[in-house]
């Protein structure tokens, strides 16, 4: 009798529990629905915890989830400024310190330049050191540092350290070595670019990290081929002494074997200049060259990046 007393007062404990959980997230919900764009609901991991009753790991779910939300709001309409993207995943990582989606992900929301991320860098080198303080053995981390002081800040030297020391953590792929040796003799900046994104998309299992990865790294192919062709089109004028015509007169004078095409398998444009450019710029976000002129650098309304859950 006393055993079963025990777990009903058990029982009605932890429906109590759950019932003050489900109610903080619908009070939360509320002040998301009421609040403005640049309102954080909730700002304070502390309170946040002792709302949570206990459930942390819930109420960090539900801000990585709004951080995502947030990230993909702003990045549709092409924001250059994202000013709660930082403060919500510091609250998510507080709320739950080895949430590593949160520091992997949100690392590159924060890294990449408007308008396809915060143009933050080092906020995303913070919130990924403190992902290692928290993580010492997650090698995927060094990683993810060494990108973004890389590729984002230049910081040659600084990477390859930090590559180095997350090659000798155990299960580190035998490439972070590699990584560390070619960043030490410093290889030009879109190998650099090839290799890093490369990386990302061979060794991830979250897909919407590898299709944001393939988009990149097929903008790096789209920026060699147009630098490529144009130089071509450059040494026909030479030879010749007139405008290159079509595709096919590069064929014929076997400067090309075939006309060319972009990753997405469309030929290129040849404009009578001698530029060139690719058919539909917004399904090939990132690319730096082959934009057509009206457009301009940064105006290409690129799909929004794809997101969990999508």
């Amino acid at each position: 009798m006393t055993s079963r007393r025990a777990t009903v007062v058990f029982l009605v404990l932890l429906v109590g529990s759950m019932t003050g959980a489900v109610a903080t997230v619908r009070a939360l919900d509320r002040l998301r629905l009421s609040a403005t764009d640049e309102e954080l609901y909730i700002p304070s991991a502390p309170v946040l915890r002792r709302l949570s009753l206990g459930y942390t790991g819930l109420m960090a779910d539900l801000y990585w989830t709004r951080a995502v939300q947030y990230f993909g709001s702003r990045h549709h309409e092409r924001a250059a400024h994202y000013p709660l993207l930082s403060p919500l995943l510091d609250i998510t990582t507080q709320l739950d310190p080895r949430l590593m989606i949160a520091y992997e992900f949100g690392s590159i929301f924060l890294a990449q330049q408007p308008p396809e991320g915060a143009g933050q860098p080092e906020k995303a080198i913070e919130l990924v050191r403190r992902g290692i303080q928290t993580n010492p053995g997650a090698w995927r981390l060094y990683y993810h540092l060494g990108y973004i002081q890389a590729l984002e800040l230049h910081d040659y030297s600084a990477a390859a350290h930090t590559f180095e020391q997350g090659s000798r953590l155990p299960g580190a792929q035998p490439w972070m070595k590699i990584m560390a040796a070619i960043l030490a003799q410093h290889a030009s900046e879109r190998d650099l670019a090839r290799l890093l994104w490369g990386k990302i998309y061979e060794s991830t299992e979250d897909a919407s990290i590898r299709r944001n990865a393939a988009q990149h790294l097929r903008a790096l192919q789209v920026d060699d081929d147009v630098q490529r062709l144009e130089k071509i089109i450059d040494d026909f004028r030479s030879r010749f002494g007139r405008p290159l015509a079509n595709w096919n007169e590069l064929v014929a004078t076997g400067f090309l074997r075939r006309i060319p095409t972009d990753p997405l398998g469309k030929p290129y444009r040849l404009a009578p200049d001698g530029h060139v450019y690719v058919q539909s710029p917004q399904d090939l976000p990132f690319i730096k060259y082959g934009r057509p002129p009206q457009m301009g650098p940064g105006n290409i309304p690129s799909p929004p990046l794809s997101l969990p859950g999508d």
